[in-house]
């Protein structure tokens, strides 16, 4: 939580610092953008890290370097093509320390207590976020820019001192599998190699980046979808949070009050149910009169939408269960990197037809289109429930 309330602080402090210096919204977007590109361009390789040395060494180490980093962008004057060159090494730190810390948690975590420990850090991250981009706002227009980056640094500084002093000491997950590969380049394959030769992961990897590619897609159009409606500006913020705030709810109820066995069966009704009501929203942002009750139905659907998109509680478990401990950071960094990509794809989709289609026209298409492409993969992800996952990359198909 506390490198993640770091990093949306940055995120605006340096949106914030860009613009005041250049005048660019173009910049400054590039800026907010650029900590996706390590996930986008080599998530899946930086993600082996995870597994080639201990877990807590690389969580610990990873944090330090982004206390660093970001401290010396804090610098007065620091000229903008090295700031923005720092702010990529900052955002290089992100893959390892989000495999290493989703991978230690399986580790940790037993049975059900890792649905429950899923959930909880949902919430966390959801949180996280707000507080994240609630306190920067308040801290840019009180403090400067450069400020906010120490609060940020020390953050990271904060987090690695825990860390250090709180988590178990555990062997690099390489070390129980002496034919491992050496080479990040064949970690990353091999990590590609399981998920390839696995129907289960590879359905669950399906339905994941299809029904992550529809849900979120609408995003990118919140702003013409809101003047659509009728809106104004303040708005904008309600309907963008209508989701995760029933991602949260939805993930909490899911993880204390449905067993293990009925969540992975309600695997398809809950995606369903996140898709359903984006085509709902889109048909009644397209035909209904514009106004506060309308806005308001729009966001229940969204926040219903949210509900079902919990989802991803019993995939993520379901992922780390099929997936060897020796490799599920790499396994992580590449379901992640899709993640990321799809999310680009669908929001850019979603602008480049909110060009020429009403935005509430586009919202239906989302939907429409989505509960159809999900189809496949859930089927997929039937058929595959039950199995056991192969134990090594070239163990094979898995057998029931």
């Amino acid at each position: 939580m506390l490198s993640t309330i770091g990093d949306e602080l940055a995120r605006v402090a340096l949106t914030v610092l860009v613009y005041q210096r250049t005048s660019s919204p173009l910049l400054s977007a590039i800026t907010f953008g650029i900590s996706y590109l390590p996930w986008l361009l080599g998530g899946p390789l930086l993600s082996t890290l995870a597994d080639r040395f201990p877990r807590h060494r690389v969580l610990i180490t990873t944090d330090v370097a982004r206390a660093l980093l970001v401290a010396g962008m804090a610098v007065p004057g620091t000229p903008l093509p090295v700031l923005l060159g720092l702010l990529l090494l900052v955002a290089l730190c992100a893959p390892p320390f989000e495999a290493a810390r989703s991978a230690l948690m399986a580790d940790v975590l037993d049975g059900d207590r890792y649905a429950v420990g899923t959930s909880l850090t949902n919430v966390g991250a959801q949180v996280a976020q707000v507080t994240g981009f609630a306190l920067a706002g308040l801290l840019v227009a009180l403090f400067s820019p450069s400020a906010v980056l120490l609060l940020d640094a020390a953050t990271f500084a904060v987090s690695a001192v825990w860390l250090s002093a709180r988590l178990q000491r555990r062997p690099a997950p390489g070390a129980e599998d002496p034919g491992a590969a050496r080479s990040v380049w064949r970690d990353a394959g091999a990590a590609l190699r399981l998920i390839g030769r696995t129907p289960r992961l590879r359905a669950i990897i399906s339905v994941t980046w299809v029904g992550t590619l529809f849900v979120n897609a609408s995003e990118g159009i919140a702003a013409p979808l809101v003047d659509t409606l009728g809106g104004h500006a303040t708005q904008i913020g309600v309907l963008l949070a209508a989701n995760p705030l029933g991602v949260t709810l939805g993930g909490l109820v899911l993880a204390r009050l449905v067993g293990p066995q009925q969540r992975e069966r309600l695997v398809p009704v809950l995606v369903v149910l996140s898709l359903l009501p984006i085509l709902l929203a889109g048909l009644l942002a397209l035909w209904a009169v514009p106004g506060q009750a309308t806005f308001a139905l729009v966001v229940l659907l969204l926040f219903i939408s949210g509900l079902g998109a919990a989802w991803t509680i019993p995939l993520n478990v379901a992922f780390v269960q099929a997936v060897p401990a020796a490799y599920r950071g790499r396994a992580f960094g590449v379901a992640v990197s899709g993640i990321y990509g799809v999310q680009g794809l669908g929001v850019l989709a979603a602008g480049l037809a909110a060009e020429g289609l009403p935005a509430g026209g586009v919202v239906a298409l989302i939907g429409g289109v989505g509960l159809v492409a999900v189809v496949g993969p859930l089927l997929s992800f039937v058929r595959t429930q039950g199995t056991v996952p192969a134990s090594r990359p070239g163990a094979g198909r898995s057998s029931t």
